[in-house]
């Protein structure tokens, strides 16, 4: 299969279907979705799609699935405001119900005996609804009082941590790494260590995987790379996801920081662990080829 055909800017992709569905009077999209079958022709079919529809559909699979509150967290933080309304629009547009719906929805019918399941659908309704300042002014005098209030959210373990989802889904993101830096000079260890050290209830995990994306995706998407392939029996899902999701972003930066932390190219790591036509895509995606 010539991958050259699908492995094209996003303006070159939308014309192709376009002029499939002159040719064959049928949505290349849908078609896709009837024939996925495997790995690659998942990765196929989520390439293909404008970028806020495909964070619309990984959203609504980590959804369903009832246990993957980290692909939700990271469409919620990563994107920009703009991008965030964008993925929120084309999820009411695909599924005709909201994403804030839809994970109120999912916690009530699956964990609401949980006893942090309140806290949880607090964070991310919380998360996909924020619309971010973007801006670089930094409060130093309020960062150190939020950076005590996430402190005790974590010390204390209290069953309501609102304070601590007020700080997260309301800040601006360089206002809550000044407050996550503060926090490292105060306590002598950052949030996120101290959420892997003491936490265990699932929104803790969801607080930690939260400030992660926030404080350098970059970092954040290199260890989901690393897990999935470390992974006894590669996490193809979470593979796809990144590659597919950042190959028109920042894939590069993420290769980068994946080859200082590991020192093996993230191109090697991907062909040892994938194979056949899934292989040649991802490397196509990465700027290798085969």
């Amino acid at each position: 299969m010539n991958l050259v055909y699908f492995c094209v800017s996003m303006k070159w992709r939308q014309q192709i279907r376009r002029v499939y569905e002159e040719i064959y009077q049928e949505d290349l999209v849908k078609r896709l979705e009837s024939e996925i079958k495997g790995d690659f022709e998942k990765a196929v079919y989520r390439w293909i799609l404008e970028p806020a529809d495909r964070d619309a559909v990984l959203a609504n699979v980590a959804i369903k699935s009832g246990k993957n509150y980290n692909v939700i967290v990271e469409i919620a933080t990563i994107s920009s405001p703009e991008e965030l309304l964008l993925v929120r629009r084309a999820y009411l547009n695909r599924y005709k119900h909201s994403l804030e719906e839809d994970l109120a929805a999912h916690t009530t019918g699956h964990i609401r005996q949980a006893i942090f399941v309140v806290d949880i659908e607090q964070l991310l309704v919380g998360l996909v609804t924020s619309f971010r300042y973007v801006g670089d002014e930094i409060n130093p005098k309020l960062a150190q009082s939020e950076a005590e209030i996430l402190h005790d959210a974590v010390k204390e373990k209290k069953g309501s941590y609102e304070e601590a989802i007020r700080v997260l889904t309301t800040r601006s993101k360089t206002q809550l790494i000044a407050t996550f830096n503060r926090y490292r000079e105060i306590h002598g260890t950052s949030i996120s260590k101290k959420l892997v050290d003491e936490g265990s209830n699932d929104f803790e995990k969801a607080l930690y995987t939260t400030i992660r994306s926030i404080n350098d995706h970059f970092k954040y998407y290199e260890k989901v790379v690393r897990n999935a392939i470390k992974k006894v029996g590669t996490d193809e899902d979470a593979v796809t996801r990144v590659i597919v999701s950042r190959a028109e972003k920042d894939l590069k930066i993420i290769s980068e920081v994946y080859y200082k932390r590991n020192s093996v190219n993230l191109e090697h790591a991907i062909a040892k662990e994938t194979s056949g036509d899934y292989k040649k895509f991802l490397l196509t995606l990465l700027g290798k080829e085969d």
